[in-house]
């Protein structure tokens, strides 16, 4: 059971450091977006477990992109797009970031999987609903209605 544990953790880590390494200049890419948007009545239709999965991905997006709404909302921007150099210095505190917001947020993915199954049915799904409503208005921007 131990090697299960060991080789799930090292896929983890090495997709991880993948993810990071090829945004190198970007702030956060497609891949970090949810693609699909749900219904109460489509949230009520599934099971406990592949509702913490929607949960988990819903909290990675919100933890990605809010660092940077006053930049973009977009994904794939580049530092030079918004108007910062793309030299070793700004590359490695992204990159820096990048790190630290994937080892973050497999901690807390590691502590939602463990304890939001114990929450009730209703309220993941109210939780779930909320942080899409949440995704919603970063996707708007500033420039969309609030």
């Amino acid at each position: 059971m131990k090697i299960v544990h060991f080789i799930v953790f090292a896929l983890l880590f090495s997709v991880s450091i993948a993810s990071a390494q090829s945004q190198k200049n970007t702030f956060f890419n497609q891949h970090s977006l949810i693609n699909k948007f749900h219904t109460i009545d489509e949230l009520e239709s599934l099971k406990k477990g592949e509702l913490v999965k929607l949960y988990v991905e819903r909290i990675k997006e919100i933890v990605i992109v809010m660092p940077y709404l006053s930049l973009t909302n977009e994904a794939d921007v580049t530092l030079e797009d918004v108007g910062i150099k793309e030299n070793s210095h700004n590359l490695k505190i992204l990159d820096k970031h990048h790190k630290s917001t994937m080892e973050s947020f497999n901690n807390t993915k590691g502590m939602i999987t463990e304890f939001i199954p114990y929450a009730d049915t209703d309220k993941i799904i109210w939780s779930i609903l909320y942080f899409e409503e949440v995704i919603k208005k970063i996707r708007v921007g500033v420039n969309g209605n609030f």
